[in-house]
């Protein structure tokens, strides 16, 4: 007899479970168990992955059964007993069967199993309605959702003891009976009360019992191992997750630890033992589990159709390409790019993705009727459809991609197009797409979060009560993302540790086994899911952490792993950038530009980019980037994409930055080591660059299939979260041993593919990132105000602070004004200098203290302009806080009012109100204080507190300041003798400011870390 397990809690019960989903299936393979029910609380996030693993342990399966017809018997299969791991000798593939555990608000549990696809729609629905009443990660649900939602699913009542079922849940609930009778009367002989062992010696007498009870009841019962762990060397794991959850120390854990690792995974023959004299439990358990047919390939995703006016998706996007093709090219489009076009969209209707097409482009199009710039990317973005349909300006001309590569019949997947939009304006596109569909037919996916580095080593370590000194030291010492670094042993004495100490080995052990642990559930940074139907009957809907926003609990890998298209609605600052520089261009200069009419191939750019000017300028701002834009040379718009794409992790440590160097500067001559690789690398100079190359020399040098080859591209995509690249190790090795290619050029080959598993570039995302480059480029060269303008304005973002940005525009010969009360408004602007050029004026969002609020106030209560401090204090109703950090950046100085001068205006209003009747004394004459003679600020003191005010000045580089100190003869003309302190600096500056109520400028500007 071949057993199930019908209510298997897996890690995404969070912090409760102790494997995860995928061991689960691996291990019920090597017991051979015919199914297993991944049953999390109120939850099915985890469902995929087991899936995911039954399918990759059938394809392993398949492949040993087809390899033993033509080779004979390959081995014994492995014992029950031995632990999971997937070079075991697999021979059985269990059965997945979806279900989950639904705990109510008064704690009544039920392990709920759909029996078919109308079924699971009810069970989204049901968990759906329990999530959406609450806060995030909560579930809040009650008996009479169960009952109106519970029709056509296997109900496995969890009993509690004898002496507690007529006793009230806490809070006054009712007793477990009564709502068990309710759930009996309702669904009948779908109701089954759940055995599971509790292994602490009485399980023989509450077997009984439970019998009786489910007598009483009219059900029958059922059988469940009930594990929280695939095996019992998880129960230390499951004790330090279980201290987490709870906030304690493992030693304080008390009943709610293990008693023993007996909760586990059991085979067909330990059910048996365990359940002696309760065959018909399990017996029942196995024709429950072939009730429940449904399975997760059932899930059919169907896109939104997207017809309108009454014509079909492709007729509706065959229109819109070609309408867009005589908007791209007015004069005409080329012959090859009209061929590209209907090849496209043939492929596309033959394989019917035209509503995905669509999907897209009706967000692109909401973003352009509202002035939101948006750049698409991803692998079917850079093609002729989407050019035409305006959801890229990356000219489908440039590059040698390939459609099929993105859109291809042989791996029948969705394509991919990621968009991005300005960082400032993204939220009313994903509040639109809400209300286009409805929050029942979209929702973003999540992200699962993983223990990985330092929060594993707080977390656990705390659990395991190490101390505070002890974690930190211990935190220092991670490296990537989550390993302690190499030589731990010797790393750890170096920071005055005992490697060798019990605890903190068991500690380390443990850190060890919780990495890749699913922490919880955050939101994606903007993947879509979009269905026609109704998407809670696909998956549960539940809230997100930010307010009007709904998520799935997939993440993108399971989707991707069901084929439900996702659009990723990302952010980018820079595209905010760039539609402001636009803008400030089409006012001041009366002309337009977009993405797309950008002067092509400016040699006066590429100047600029070969000579590392590029602070700010998109993706090549950074000191890597400054350090190769020399050395490459870039000439044309292809060297920006391999610019982009070859500064990465991946491509570094591949080892293929310097070899492309060589190559191109012509120290290296450019050899293939076959023409069929030739044609794949020849555009990067035979330096594999881009993923589509990776995957290319796999399938042409190492002989993959495309299903290969297509695991291979899943496997980079992946790597950070399973880092799974080196299972291809032997395949790709083999393959190029076998097709004549040189075993060193093979090992570097794939050392490079392994590369890509840290952030590799694929083609079509570098071609649409440099044109983003070449962009932000061509305006900091021929616009450098404006682009800087345009920067601050869209702060926080990039490398460099405002101050660095406002030094690199002087540099560039742009006058920069400082903030007035009379002439700033909120963000920084473009204004008419003496000479009739532009010069910046900074805003008051450079203030550290102000909002926009408060300036718009400013702004508009300024009619010809404010004569002091008080009259901005009564025209504008703002507060005397607010005033000082007016005064302290300065901005009374178009007044004619020093700093200190105007903040001790402002500090005379604290405790004052506007009442102009009283403004006099009684007989109507003003009255006249005498005026403060405040000493005069130093240059020092006022970049000081130019920096504290606003984190920039104007005035000077706080270095040059100190330049004549740093000078050798100063050195050693004012080095004092022995014993003697150096003199106080600025000492009456401090006591002025004491006197002021301020803290010294010395300390204040060392707190801001300048």
């Amino acid at each position: 007899m071949r057993s199930v397990e019908l209510s298997a809690m897996s890690n995404f019960t969070f912090l409760t479970g102790a494997s995860h989903p995928e061991e689960y299936m691996e291990r019920g393979a090597l017991l051979g168990l015919a199914g297993i029910v991944i049953a999390d609380e109120n939850s099915v996030a985890g469902i995929v992955r087991a899936h995911a693993r039954v399918r990759e342990i059938g394809r392993i399966v398949a492949e040993r059964a087809a390899q033993e017809a033509s080779e004979g018997p390959i081995g014994p299969p492995a014992p029950d007993d031995v632990a999971p791991a997937p070079s075991l000798d697999i021979r059985n593939v269990p059965r997945l069967i979806p279900g989950t555990r639904i705990v109510l608000d008064d704690g009544f549990t039920v392990t709920a199993l759909p029996r078919d696809r109308a079924a699971w729609g009810r069970l989204c629905r049901l968990i759906s309605l329990g999530r959406l009443r609450a806060e995030k990660g909560a579930c809040m649900l009650r008996l009479e959702d169960l009952l109106e939602w519970g029709e056509g699913m296997e109900l496995l009542l969890h009993p509690r003891d004898v002496d507690e079922q007529e006793r009230p849940w806490p809070g006054g609930a009712r007793s477990w009976v009564p709502q068990a009778q309710r759930l009996t009367r309702r669904f009948g002989s779908a109701v089954h009360l759940l055995m599971a062992p509790c292994y602490d010696g009485l399980d023989s007498a509450r077997f009984g019992a439970w019998d009786s009870l489910a007598n009483r009841l009219g059900i029958l019962t059922i059988a469940s191992g009930l594990p929280r762990m695939h095996h019992g060397r998880r129960r230390r794991l499951a004790d330090v997750l279980s201290a987490v959850r709870q906030g304690c120390r493992v030693e304080d854990l008390g009943r709610l630890a293990q008693a023993n690792g007996e909760q586990r995974l059991r085979s067909a023959r330990e059910l048996r033992a365990i359940f002696a004299g309760h065959a018909a439990a399990l017996r029942r358990a196995e024709e429950v589990a072939a009730r429940c047919t449904f399975c997760l390939d059932e899930l059919r995703y169907e896109y939104p159709s997207e017809i309108s006016g009454g014509e079909t998706a492709s007729e509706r996007l065959a229109r819109l390409a070609w309408a867009g093709l005589r908007w791209r090219y007015p004069s005409g489009a080329p012959d090859k790019v009209k061929r590209l076009l209907e090849h496209e969209l043939a492929l596309i209707g033959k394989l019917g993705y035209e509503p995905y097409f669509l999907t897209v482009h009706d967000i692109v199009d909401f973003a352009r009727s509202r002035n939101i710039l948006c750049q698409g990317r991803g692998s079917a973005a850079n093609s002729v459809v989407c050019y035409c349909l305006g959801v890229t300006s990356v000219s489908p001309e440039i590059g040698t991609m390939v459609f099929e590569r993105f859109v291809s019949e042989a791996r029948n997947e969705p394509p991919d197009i990621d968009v991005d939009f300005e960082h400032e304006r993204r939220e009313e596109v994903i509040q639109h797409i809400y209300e286009r569909y409805g929050r029942h037919r979209a929702g973003l996916c999540a992200t699962v979060i993983h223990y990985r580095g330092k929060r594993a080593v707080r977390e656990v370590g705390r659990a395991m009560g190490l101390s505070e000194d002890t974690l930190s030291a211990l935190s220092s010492q991670i490296w990537g993302w989550g390993s302690l670094k190499d030589t731990e042993n010797e790393r750890m004495r170096e920071i005055g540790l005992d490697p060798t100490d019990p605890r903190l080995v068991r500690t380390m052990e443990l850190i060890r086994e919780v990495q890749g642990f699913p922490r919880h559930l955050s939101q994606h940074v903007g993947g879509f899911i979009i269905t026609e139907g109704r998407l809670d009957e696909l998956c549960p809907v539940e809230n997100a952490t930010m307010e009007d926003r709904t998520v799935i609990p997939w993440d993108k890998d399971d989707i991707d792993a069901l084929g439900i298209l996702k659009v990723d609605v990302l952010a980018l600052g820079m595209l905010t950038v760039i539609r402001k520089a636009f803008a400030l261009i089409e006012h001041h200069h009366h002309a337009q530009y977009g993405l797309a009419t950008l002067p092509p191939e400016d040699p006066a750019v590429y100047d600029m980019l070969c000579d590392a000017d590029s602070l700010g300028v998109f993706q090549v701002e950074s000191r890597a980037q400054m350090n190769f834009l020399p050395r490459m040379k870039p000439r044309s718009f292809y060297d920006l994409v391999i610019e982009v794409a070859i500064i990465r992790p991946g491509p570094i440590q591949g080892d293929m930055v310097h070899p492309y160097l060589r190559r191109r500067n012509g120290e290296e001559d450019v050899t293939f080591p076959s023409d069929e690789l030739g044609q794949v690398l020849a555009k990067t100079l035979g330096v594999p660059l881009f993923q589509e190359q990776a995957m290319q020399i796999a399938i042409v040098g190492a002989g993959f299939s495309a299903e290969e080859a297509d695991r291979l591209r899943r496997s980079l995509a992946t790597f950070k979260k399973h880092g799974n690249v080196s299972e291809f190790h032997d395949r790709f090795m083999s393959g190029m041993k076998a097709n004549g290619y040189d075993e060193e050029f093979a090992a570097r080959c794939f050392s490079q593919i392994e590369g890509f598993g840290s952030y590799g570039f694929p083609e079509s995302h570098a071609a649409s990132f440099a044109l983003l480059v070449y962009a932000s480029a061509w305006l900091k060269r021929h616009h450098p105000g404006i682009f800087a303008c345009a920067l601050l304005n869209s702060q926080p973002m990039g490398f460099y602070a405002p101050a660095q940005i406002v030094r690199d525009a002087r540099q560039h010969g742009v006058e920069v004004h400082p903030v007035c009360i009379n002439r700033s408004f909120w963000d920084n602007v473009m204004e008419v200098d003496d000479q009739g050029g532009l010069a910046l004026r900074l805003g008051f969002r450079q203030i550290k203290a102000m909002k926009e609020e408060e300036a718009t106030w400013i702004s508009a209560a300024r009619g010809n302009g404010y004569q002091g401090v008080e009259e901005v204090w009564r025209r504008a109703g703002i507060g005397p806080a607010l005033l000082e950090a007016l005064a302290e950046a300065d901005a009374f100085a178009g007044l004619g009012l020093a700093r200190r001068e105007a903040l001790w205006e402002a500090k005379a209003l604290r405790g004052a109100a506007p009442l102009p009747l009283f403004a006099g004394d009684l007989d109507g004459e003003a009255i006249d204080e005498p005026a403060a003679h405040l000493p005069a600020m130093t240059l020092g003191e006022e970049v000081v507190e130019d920096y504290v005010s606003m984190r920039l000045t104007l005035r000077a580089h706080p270095l040059e300041l100190l330049r004549s100190r740093l000078s050798p003869g100063f050195r050693r003309q004012a080095r004092p003798r022995e014993g003697q302190a150096l003199p106080p600096v600025s000492t009456a500056s401090e006591m002025q400011s004491k006197q002021l109520g301020r803290a010294p400028a010395v300390r204040r500007i060392r707190s801001e870390g300048t």
